[in-house]
């Protein structure tokens, strides 16, 4: 007979806290594991000891000793985020907020708190507000925007590349994405060392990141009312315009969300490539060998170096069960993307290539899975390669184990990277390029991945005289080369319009 699994809201019993620098300094009530404070600077490998006693789905503590469930195994977080009847992200129903034991100031409030989007809500609401996120999504000129990844790459290295040294984390990998976002959202004025910086600051949780978060508020509101006043041909103009007709604090509040998600997975995950380009022979081997492509690279990073290494919180909406653990109703998950990615089911070699596999967690999944995910693949992709052919001879600048990492529950950021290079001269940026008018967007809910085909209607015949077909051998009798001429022109032209995305 073995004995009920125990629940984290059991946790309640308290213990006499161990002495600073005993092994056991990391546990808290009830002899839980604590994700936070001494003890728990390797997040990674607290996971993999939470593995080992609990199996796939783990009783931990938050901040402040508050229990949660961590979800450790691949499937089981995979079950999690795509059965809504058994869970959700709705913060209101954890039983920890409803009875109090999460205090408004809690360290982690502004993952926790709810708030007026699409991640918290459900059914209807959530798929009015999901559906407008979604729509104005599919409307990005993909084509357009990588243009724009390149430009925006080729002035950010031209900003050290004569100086033969930079930090890619300062210098480049927290700008490119600002500028991109700036770029889509319809504000590129606002995009400036001061919105980047905000953007960090609130991510860290500092004294100043209130402030930090209202300056980056204010300029999402300015730019609510400028598109609602005069429409343009970007997304906050189609998400104001969805048919779910958001109100000004939804379009805020979205905005807010799509801007900092995108800002922080992209920054960390083309600072983690750039990392194991830099530090790993044989990856670097295989990218200059052709054995392996820069989005094959970064779908390798996506499994070992997730951007966001854990999501918080689900909610368990009734009793169920989950790897093997009884999880009440009102209890709360941590979805596991770096553990899970880990999975020794799904990976028992961590060493092995994972090319061409997408299956990884480092966008979630189901009813919340990230929906500008590709935009985040072409930064990546457009950004690293851009660099790279820049500064082929870009090598590490200190030991690989001087790196150091910022971590908290929900990532880990590299600080810096430092990098050296032979000073190259700046390049001439082509001037801003055009992104074509976008086509109408879609009201039904968008997949990731899907690729809009621009309609070609058929042209009606030309009402002039035709002309006199000419056979290809004529057309070499008494001009040598001169279909040749023809064929390079035709392959010049479609290169040339798909250059300016006609």
């Amino acid at each position: 007979m073995t004995p009920d699994p125990f629940s984290p809201t059991d946790t309640d019993e308290p213990l006499t806290a161990p002495p600073p620098g005993c092994p056991a300094h990391g546990i808290g009530p009830g002899g839980l594991r604590r994700l936070y404070g001494p003890g728990a600077e390797d997040l990674g490998a607290v996971y993999e000891e939470l593995r080992a006693q609990y199996g796939t789905v783990a009783p931990a503590l938050l901040h402040e000793d508050v229990p949660i469930w961590v979800v450790l195994g691949h499937s089981e977080n995979l079950h999690m985020v795509r059965t809504s009847s058994q869970f959700c992200r709705d913060p209101r129903q954890w039983s920890a907020l409803q009875d109090g034991t999460i205090k408004p100031d809690h360290p982690l409030m502004p993952h926790i708190a709810w708030q007026p989007i699409c991640c918290h809500a459900e059914g209807d609401e959530h798929l009015r507000l999901r559906g407008a996120v979604t729509g104005a999504m599919s409307t990005i000129d993909h084509r357009g925007i990588r243009r724009y990844i390149n430009r925006a790459t080729q002035q950010l290295v031209n900003k050290f590349c004569g100086e033969g040294r930079a930090d890619l984390v300062s210098q480049f990998a927290e700008y490119l994405p600002m500028a991109v976002m700036c770029e889509i959202l319809g504000m590129p004025e606002e995009y400036n060392d001061q919105i980047v910086q905000a953007a960090r600051d609130m991510l860290k949780g500092t004294e100043t990141a209130i402030a930090s978060n209202a300056y980056i508020m204010d300029a999402l509101v300015r730019l609510t009312a400028r598109r609602r006043a005069a429409p343009l041909d970007d997304f906050t103009s189609h998400l104001i315009n969805h048919p779910a007709r958001l109100t000004d604090d939804e379009i805020s509040q979205h905005l807010r969300v799509v801007l900092i998600a995108a800002y922080e997975t992209t920054a960390n995950l083309l600072a983690n490539v750039l990392r194991v380009v830099l530090t790993d022979p044989r990856f670097r081997a295989q990218l200059n060998g052709g054995q392996m492509t820069v989005p094959e690279a970064v779908e390798q990073t996506l499994w070992d170096e997730p951007p966001f290494t854990t999501i918080l919180p689900y909610i368990a909406k009734r009793d169920t069960e989950l790897g093997g653990q009884h999880i009440r109703k009102g209890d709360a998950l941590l979805l596991g993307i770096a553990p899970g990615n880990v999975d020794p089911r799904v990976r028992p070699d961590l060493n092995a290539n994972m090319q061409g596999n997408r299956s990884h967690l480092a966008f979630g999944g189901g009813a919340h899975e990230c929906p500008g995910q590709d935009i985040g693949r072409a930064i990546a992709d457009v950004g690293v390669d851009a660099l790279l052919t820049r500064l082929p001879d870009v090598e590490l600048a200190c030991d690989e184990d001087e790196l150091r990492w910022r971590a908290s529950i929900v990532s880990r950021h590299l600080v810096e990277l430092p990098v050296y290079f032979a000073p190259k001269p700046q390049q001439d940026v082509m001037e801003r390029p055009s992104i074509n008018p976008v086509p109408s967007q879609r009201t039904q809910d968008w997949q990731v991945g899907t690729v809009q085909q621009p309609q070609c209607p058929v042209q009606p015949p030309a009402t002039a005289e035709p002309v006199a077909e000419q056979p290809l051998a004529a057309a070499s009798v008494g001009a040598p080369g001169a279909a040749e001429q023809v064929g390079r022109a035709g392959v010049f032209q479609r290169l040339l319009r798909w250059w300016r995305g006609d």
